[in-house]
């Protein structure tokens, strides 16, 4: 059983983290990546479905490719950061379900239904994003997380050669730095969108 993380850890994660615009020159590399997934990896999706790829964009070829796939602005923060990070998502992530998920034949739940992995690989894939979004914070990075793209071309830029991977959103990754983070938006009481019943 886990233990409640004391405040320095939830404002690590949460409360004073924030979403970076702009990153300090500081590298970050390639075991910090690996890092990263190690611990997201981790992150519970349903019958272990894992249906995020994620493409790690380090160099400056590569961020060049990303950013003439993203709007103005977006494409500016791609460029100057140390890392962006392409979450995808494959639609044919039932094919890897007798590895993942051993305990019974998951992969026919989903054979020959493309509406229901589709909406399976977004939930899911949607739900790594967010983890990779901890996991860099609890290892001491910020992240920028972003729409703002045109997603056919991220596709046939980093996903061409993956049929069925499609991207779900991007981030940058790095050392955020402070000056590129606007004023809190609201973040409301629990009263405003939740129930008890």
């Amino acid at each position: 059983m886990g233990q409640p993380l004391d405040d320095t850890a939830l404002d690590t994660i949460f409360r004073t983290a924030r979403t970076y615009n702009g990153y300090l020159d500081k590298a970050v590399s390639e075991d910090q990546l690996r890092a990263i997934w190690d611990l997201m990896k981790f992150g519970p999706t349903s019958a272990n479905q894992l249906p995020a790829r994620l493409v790690w964009v380090t160099s400056d070829e590569a961020k060049e490719t990303l950013a003439a796939c993203a709007s103005d602005s977006n494409a500016d923060k791609i460029r100057k950061a140390p890392v962006s990070v392409v979450i995808g998502m494959d639609e044919n992530f039932h094919e890897h379900l007798p590895e993942l998920f051993p305990h019974t034949d998951a992969k026919s739940w989903f054979d020959g239904n493309q509406e229901l992995r589709k909406a399976s690989a977004f939930r899911n894939s949607s739900l790594q994003g967010a983890y990779f979004i901890v996991a860099a914070r609890a290892l001491g990075l910020d992240t920028g997380p972003m729409s703002g793209f045109d997603g056919g071309k991220v596709d046939q830029a980093f996903f061409a050669d993956q049929p069925g991977v499609t991207v779900n959103f991007i981030s940058t990754l790095g050392y955020g730095d402070p000056a590129t983070v606007y004023g809190r938006s609201p973040r409301p009481d629990f009263a405003k969108f939740n129930r008890i019943v």
